[in-house]
């Protein structure tokens, strides 16, 4: 999994599976944006991306963003067409700026981001420190024209 290879998430182990399974069930109940892709020979989840809205009084407008994909998987566009998909999905449920935190070690993703338009709008220092390296964390966020 993604999480197992300790680099790009803040879980560094991966969660029970029946946990995995409870919360994208409860986000898809709830009506929010939940996509996989499928290996189309073995049917096996390979990537994955949630925009999840934030729910105080003010900030209802907001949705953030979670994705991964394996890394056998990689570099064959499945992150940008999670991406595009899931940004066209939660702006019809009204959400008008999608934001995300970034690995800056995390150089793939963040090219990914910008040329889906993302931009970076901060950076929060030493935010992780694993295995004694330290990396920050990028902020970046897609506004709605």
């Amino acid at each position: 999994t993604v999480a197992r290879e300790r680099a790009y998430l803040a879980q560094t182990s991966a969660p029970p599976l029946e946990r995995v399974q409870e919360f994208v069930r409860s986000v898809i109940s709830k009506g929010q944006t939940q996509l996989v892709a499928l290996d189309g020979g073995s049917g096996r989840v390979v990537g994955w991306i949630d925009i999840l809205p934030m729910h105080f009084e003010g900030f209802t407008h907001v949705g953030q963003l979670g994705m991964g994909v394996l890394a056998g998987y990689r570099g064959q566009g499945i992150g940008k067409r999670l991406m595009l998909d899931a940004i066209a999905d939660a702006r019809s449920k009204g959400i008008e700026r999608v934001e995300l935190e970034v690995y800056a070690s995390n150089k793939p993703a963040i090219e990914l981001y910008k040329k889906v338009g993302f931009e970076i709008e901060g950076v929060k220092r030493k935010t992780r420190k694993l295995d004694g390296v330290y990396d920050d964390l990028i902020v970046m966020a897609l506004l709605s024209d």
